[in-house]
């Protein structure tokens, strides 16, 4: 048993995506493609005095409203205080309701990066440890996905920063439920971020014709699985499904001018590129790599 214990998890970009909404939260999901990034988010969670794991059992709907404190649903974020209830979630799904959360990350929040989940299967892999609840990856990662479903901030960047690399979710849903492949490939990235979308606003409206897009994008990066295509598909889907701004077509726009491509994050007013794209286009865009391996505890 430690005090402390710190996990790293990747920034996720979601090129594509179709909803698969369920009333049961571990089998909803989404099915599509993205990237996982090696900026990414480090989580570290604390013991607190008078906080010990329950029992070694992740808490169900009836047990969980039992563990719940007055507390508010609040972690830190690169040393500000914010409301994040995926990360709540957890910890009373862990039967820790009070362990101290602080995250680390070069990426802004409501961008289309994955933040919330990262920071949720963070807090997950960090307090199995600090409290010996010995719970697998797996459970772990079905513990995080749960409380991002539930909490409308996402549905399926947990099980793909579980992964690692560029994930394709074949089949929606946690561990157990869901199907992954990938591209097998680790370029470069850059990307440039303009603002915010809200996702769980995108997400209780009408996704039909976003889902329709996202199941079309899918069975063409299979048919062709090379990140080129996914990242031509991505662009294809952001304008199918309605969801490019002015500033993120402009961009795009100017990159293909230059002889590149690009495409816009799922859900953010973010542009992404692989290789030189955005540097060749004229912008000074952030750069980071693909993320080959998954979610891991960090060893100091």
């Amino acid at each position: 048993m430690t005090d402390e214990a710190t996990a790293f998890v990747p920034g996720h970009i979601t090129g594509f995506f179709s909803a698969h909404p369920d009333e049961n939260p571990e089998i909803a999901g989404s099915r599509g493609a993205g990237v996982a990034l090696s900026h990414g988010v480090r989580v570290t969670v604390r013991r607190v005095d008078g906080n010990a794991v329950s029992n070694n059992h992740v808490a169900t709907d009836d047990t969980r409203e039992n563990t719940a404190d007055d507390r508010p649903d609040e972690a830190t974020l690169n040393g500000d205080t914010i409301s994040m209830p995926p990360v709540d979630t957890v910890r009373r799904s862990l039967g820790v309701p009070n362990a101290e959360v602080k995250a680390e990350t070069p990426l802004p929040l409501g961008s289309g990066f994955g933040v919330s989940g990262a920071m949720a299967l963070g807090t997950a892999y960090a307090a199995n440890a600090v409290f010996d609840a010995e719970h697998s990856e797996n459970e772990l990662v079905t513990v995080a996905h749960r409380a991002e479903v539930e909490a409308g901030t996402g549905l399926g960047d947990v099980v793909a920063q579980a992964r690692g690399g560029l994930p394709i979710r074949l089949e929606p849903g946690a561990p157990g439920h869901g199907t992954m492949d990938g591209v097998p490939e680790c370029p470069r990235v850059e990307y440039l971020t303009f603002g915010e979308v809200s996702t769980a606003e995108v997400l209780s409206g009408d996704t039909t014709t976003l889902t329709a897009a996202g199941e079309r994008a899918l069975s063409d990066l299979r048919e062709r699985p090379t990140a080129d295509r996914f990242l031509s598909l991505s662009r294809q889907f952001a304008r199918e499904a309605d969801l490019t701004t002015d500033r993120v077509e402009s961009v795009i726009a100017d990159v293909r001018a230059a002889g590149g491509d690009a495409s816009m994050a799922m859900l953010g007013e973010t542009v992404f590129a692989f290789g030189t794209a955005l540097s060749d286009a004229g912008y000074d865009p952030e750069v980071c790599d693909v993320h080959p391996a998954g979610s891991s505890l960090v060893v100091e």
